[in-house]
């Protein structure tokens, strides 16, 4: 069965797809996102969107876009439909097709960001102009933020201005169209330990950070079990919090003492766990296993930490979202921006047409069978929450 999408809705897409906006921690890779807002807000201001631009602190080349249709923007009621305008670096020439131009084979949109996620702007602008000339009584907001693959440093700076955007938010992040109200959150840290080298013919004349290190990954090891015996939540596939012990670089040569080791683990906290308090609790338990005084141990976030998301199953834009899915409020893995709304009193559901398998993979595609579905979804959406 071949599906039916609008021409214009492709045209979006492809022209935000041939827009380059990779964000990644090596400055080599990362890029601006200007040209997608320059692009998304030509088309919103055109249907009658008040548009705004929010730079981001210390990245001239990146910032936030607010654009709002109607009604009042305190804070106290109306619909942001939210997308990412970044992408994740692309593995060249694993790719069958050039990953900046749209092609459409297979009933499919391949193309860098159509699941993850800049097929999501097209098919919230299709569902908004079904409104453009309709008296909103609460506002419709489309945010597009800068950086989540990377920093989340749009998402943070939202949330450190603190001003109202709106009651309810739709992050279209790749679920299969169905809705999520749960996420796990994630540290990334580093744990650098300092010892002195020496001949290793003779142990005294040093001391050794690999053999400390030794002692750190069994602490560790020791309060992961601790984690997972304490917190559990059924609403998840893997229910316990985890702890990755991903890479170790240590020593140069074997005939010397290690005088330096440092290793890089992950934790994926469950809701209800406070990263402040994990790394107290990390701090508490890795000082103390080392007693030789030549050793110094450091521990440090390899990156900004993104907490565990939460809302509540009560809430109305729930309901609402699983009346018109068809499916109960599941939980997923993987990290979004949702955290942040949620700490601006927006409840917030994540909900795309996209799939998380195609997330981050050589011939990303959207499937043209989820965007009738997820225009239709939204256009109730707005209805129920602005009109």
């Amino acid at each position: 069965m071949v599906s039916t999408v609008l021409p214009d809705l492709k045209e979006q897409l492809r022209q935000l797809v041939a827009s380059p906006s990779v964000s990644a921690v090596d400055p080599a890779l990362d890029m601006g996102n200007l040209r997608v807002l320059e692009i998304l807000s030509t088309w919103l201001e055109t249907l009658g969107f008040k548009v705004e631009l929010m730079p981001i602190p210390d990245n001239p080349n990146k910032a936030n876009m607010i654009a709002t249709l109607g009604g009042s923007t305190d804070g106290s009621g109306g619909l942001i439909l939210s997308g990412h305008t970044d992408t994740v670096p692309y593995d060249e020439g694993r790719w069958q097709s050039d990953p900046f131009k749209l092609e459409e084979r297979e009933n499919r949109l391949y193309g860098l960001g159509t699941s993850d996620m800049k097929g999501f702007f097209p098919l919230a602008i299709e569902a908004a102009k079904t409104f453009v000339h309709k008296p909103l009584r609460q506002p419709l907001t489309i945010l597009a933020t800068a950086d989540e693959e990377s920093s989340m440093a749009g998402a943070r700076a939202l949330a450190s201005a603190g001003r109202p955007l709106g009651r309810f938010a739709v992050i279209g992040e790749p679920t299969g169209l169905r809705p999520i109200r749960m996420h796990k959150g994630i540290m990334m840290e580093s744990v650098r330990i300092t010892g002195q080298s020496g001949h290793s013919s003779n142990p005294t004349l040093g001391a050794s950070a690999l053999e400390a290190m030794y002692s750190v990954i069994g602490e560790l090891l020791s309060l992961r079990k601790e984690w997972q015996q304490k917190y559990n939540n059924p609403g998840f596939e893997i229910p316990v919090p985890t702890m990755n012990l991903g890479c170790i670089h240590g020593g140069d040569n074997p005939n010397r003492i290690c005088g330096s080791a440092e290793l890089h683990f992950d934790i994926r906290p469950l809701p209800g766990m406070y990263i402040a308090d994990l790394r107290a609790e990390l701090n508490n338990r890795l000082q103390p296993c080392i007693q030789d005084k030549k050793i110094h141990i450091d521990l440090v976030p390899l990156c900004q930490s993104t907490e565990p998301f939460e809302q509540d199953i009560n809430s109305e834009l729930i309901k609402v979202a699983e009346k018109l899915t068809g499916h109960s409020a599941e939980s997923v893995a993987f990290c979004t921006e949702a955290p942040y709304l949620k700490s601006m009193n927006i409840d917030t559901i994540v909900l795309g047409p996209g799939d998380i398998d195609q997330a981050h993979q050589p011939d990303e595609y959207l499937g043209l069978e989820r965007i009738n579905p997820m225009v239709d979804i939204l256009r109730s959406l707005i209805a129920r929450f602005c009109l």
